[in-house]
């Protein structure tokens, strides 16, 4: 998902009800996502439509085929659309027609299949102007939005409450918890059974990623393997909620509304196989009268009531509240995964002994920090929490630190995330300690082969770009010989005619570039040395960590050439397409019989970069740049792993990970922060990769600066102007 693209166009949106819409934020936010909802339900049910149509006999009559189609949906990952709720039928409407009536009807006929969204959609689309709804409807039917997936639930209603000003809820520490940090939860507790519960549940983002992880890893049916609750304080909240199941498929009969505070869910106390959740941070003003009753070894707050506040008596910061909860719904093998505030890992006071009192459980499993940047509305750091009631023996008086606060990957300025890979390899650490070395094994050998796939598409792509810079070269070629200076010249004031001299400069600068044989003997090295690496790849045992490790040894050895022929290639498309603008520019070649201008734009197009922005195909340009650096990084993804567990075990990495024991985490006060533990790494051990990830970041809030800094200057001069005026 191109998520600049679909922010672009989500804002475009925004923009038009801010300025053109008689409805307030607050009127038209609910009805924005009601959108959104269609268009996710709609792309999800063209998803399954084919394979659903394919199963059922041609000679079946159209009376019963919807019928069919419909049973089909049963047990997807999606759900059933009538044809008055299709996305299509309402962008397809003539002019003139009633959009908000139609929409509103959509909305019927989904609650009336699925009873579990009675009251949940929003209604009232015809008090929107009619033109009005119709432009945005055409908006969300955009390629960008089209094709969004994942949680779009969750990120784009984040958006939609920050971009509309509707942002109150955050100001009591409410976040949207990134998909980054969710992916990395259910991939460490591993969801895939029994009771999985969410008492801050949010847009149910959680549960979304857990269904992802059973279907996708485990290969189960989701609603048969897991039940999932959720509770959510907010109304609004809990609509969401009960939308975005649905439009996955999932059940969501068990989301609630409640105050988790004060509602205490009783009957899932201690029988939990699995709680995750993004509570609210630092909440103040809990009422210590309404949650006092809770505190028993076998109730919601086991370890005790955190500190109060002198003055009202409340609970000062409810943050221990929220991790005893998750610790006390869980049964006796169940794990629990959570995101926290930084602050509590290192709280003082009452926070602190009730710290204590968990650490000695010997339950806590896994702590892991994460940097700035990674929550999609605010810059702050937070600690992941990991807790296993049904950790082995042997690891029971340990606790696995983890700092990934340099684990990133730069989306913008203001925006971090962990890339598939990141993601894979952080899981991988907590593989090694648990013992799973099958597991970091399976993913290196997956690397692994995923460079041999990589290598095996150079040769056509390469071919491709250098038949494209000889197609290029043969038009320039045909203009110098052809052009003449009486043609080039013809009609232009004699001030601004052309000389033999710039003529000969030109056929000279492409006489070479055309002797030019350095790119073409470092593309005949790399794919020399590409095919002896795919002969080692295929006599290589992958799934032994001492095949790999002798095969990385030749892989280690290919990754500079592929980043150094991909700096060639580059180098070569920039020579000539300099040599094409001389020529349509300084030379004026088009206005010669010798230049074929439609040839020459074909080829320049080859070997410019497509436009992200307008949805542009992949040109062989990006295609072959795009294999030299897929095959490099999953060779560094290797060598990441390699060089910092080099024997397939765990081991204590400085500045990264640690395996401590209790009687450390006692001698630093029960600190569960891990970058107390683990150290710094050596200064040597920064690649070249992490210091290229930093530079970006510095380039890209260097250029937002530059922007904000402009935008005031405008701002400035205009008042100024005022104040003359």
């Amino acid at each position: 998902m191109n998520v600049q693209q679909l922010e672009n166009e989500l804002w475009e949106a925004a923009d038009q009800l801010r300025a053109n819409s008689k409805l307030t934020a607050a009127e038209y936010s609910m009805p924005v996502l009601g959108l959104i909802f269609l268009r996710h339900a709609d792309n999800r049910f063209k998803a399954y439509l084919p394979d659903i149509e394919a199963d059922i006999p041609v000679q079946v009559p159209a009376a019963q085929r919807e019928a069919l189609i419909k049973l089909g949906f049963q047990g997807k990952a999606a759900i059933y659309l009538p044809e008055a709720a299709r996305f299509d039928r309402i962008v397809n409407l003539p002019q003139g027609a009633k959009v908000g009536e139609a929409i509103d009807t959509a909305m019927d006929v989904i609650e009336a299949e699925y009873e579990v969204l009675n009251g949940a959609l929003p209604r009232g689309y015809t008090a929107f102007e009619p033109d009005l709804l119709a432009e945005l409807v055409k908006i969300f039917d955009r390629p960008a939005i089209k094709a969004a997936t994942g949680d779009v639930f969750g990120r784009i209603y984040e958006y939609f409450l920050n971009k509309f000003a509707m942002s109150g809820a955050q100001e009591g520490g409410e976040f949207f918890t990134p998909p980054s940090l969710v992916r990395m939860i259910v991939n460490i507790i591993e969801p895939d059974h029994g009771l999985v519960l969410d008492p801050a549940c949010g847009s149910a983002g959680m549960f979304v990623q857990s269904g992802h992880f059973i279907e996708e890893v485990r290969h189960g049916v989701v609603n048969d393997a897991a039940t999932f609750h959720g509770q959510e304080k907010s109304d609004t909240n809990t609509k969401l909620a009960r939308m975005n199941l649905v439009v996955h498929g999932l059940d969501a009969s068990n989301i609630r509304q409640g105050n988790t505070f004060y509602d205490q869910v009783e009957h899932l106390v201690g029988e939990c196989d699995f709680v995750m959740a993004n509570p609210p941070f630092n909440v103040d003003g809990v009422d210590t009268k309404k949650v006092e009753g809770q505190v028993d070894e076998a109730g919601r707050l086991p370890f005790g009531l955190p500190g109060t506040n002198a003055k009202t008596g409340a609970i000062s910061n409810a943050n221990s509240l929220w991790i005893q909860y998750f610790y006390a719904y869980l049964n006796d093998t169940g794990r629990a995964g959570f995101v926290m505030a930084s602050s509590a890992s290192d709280a003082g006071n009452k926070d602190r002994d009730i710290r204590e009192k968990l650490v000695k459980t010997g339950h806590v499993d896994v702590m892991m920090a994460i940097g700035n940047k990674f929550f999609y509305t605010r810059s702050l750091p937070c600690t992941l929490w990991f807790f296993d009631k049904g950790k082995p023996e042997d690891l029971h008086d340990q606790v696995l630190m983890i700092d990934a606060r340099n684990v990133y990957h730069v989306v913008s300025a203001r925006s971090h995330v962990f890339t598939e890979e990141q993601l894979a390899n952080l899981n991988a650490i907590v593989w090694l300690y648990r013992g799973a070395q099958e597991k970091f094994t399976a993913l290196v050998g997956r690397y692994q082969r995923q460079v041999d796939d990589w290598l095996a598409v150079l040769p056509e792509r390469l071919a491709a770009d250098t038949a494209a810079v000889k197609a290029l070269a043969a038009r320039l070629a045909t203009f110098a010989a052809g052009a003449t200076l009486a043609e080039l010249n013809a009609g232009q004031p004699e001030e601004a005619h052309l000389t033999l001299a710039q003529l000969d400069a030109f056929k000279a600068e492409l006489s070479g570039a055309q002797a030019d044989r350095q790119v073409a003997d470092t593309i005949a090295a790399l794919l020399t040395a590409s095919t002896q690496a795919r002969a080692a790849l295929a006599q290589a045992d992958l799934a032994s960590h001492a095949g790999q490790v002798a095969l990385q040894a030749t892989l280690d050895t290919l990754a500079p050439q592929l980043k150094a022929l991909g700096k060639a290639l580059e180098a070569r498309h920039k020579q000539w397409l300099k040599l094409l603008d001389t020529a349509e520019k300084a030379l004026r070649a088009r206005l010669s019989k010798a230049f074929d201008g439609k040839a020459a734009r074909d080829a320049k197009r080859s070997l410019l970069a497509a436009d992200a922005k307008k949805n542009e195909d992949p040109t062989v340009r990006d295609a072959v740049l795009d294999a030299l650096k897929q095959a490099a990084y999953f060779i560094h993804q290797v060598h990441w792993l390699h060089g910092r567990f080099p024997h397939g075990l765990f081991e204590d990495v400085p500045g990264l990970c640690k395996a401590v024991t209790m009687d450390e985490i006692a001698a630093n006060d029960y600190s569960l922060t891990p970058g107390r533990y683990v150290g710094v790494a050596a200064a040597a051990a920064e690649d070249e990769d992490n210091f290229v990830e930093k530079l970006r970041e510095i380039h890209d809030e260097l250029a937002e600066l530059n922007d904000k800094a402009v935008e005031l200057a405008g701002r400035i001069a205009s008042n100024f102007e005022e104040l003359l005026g």
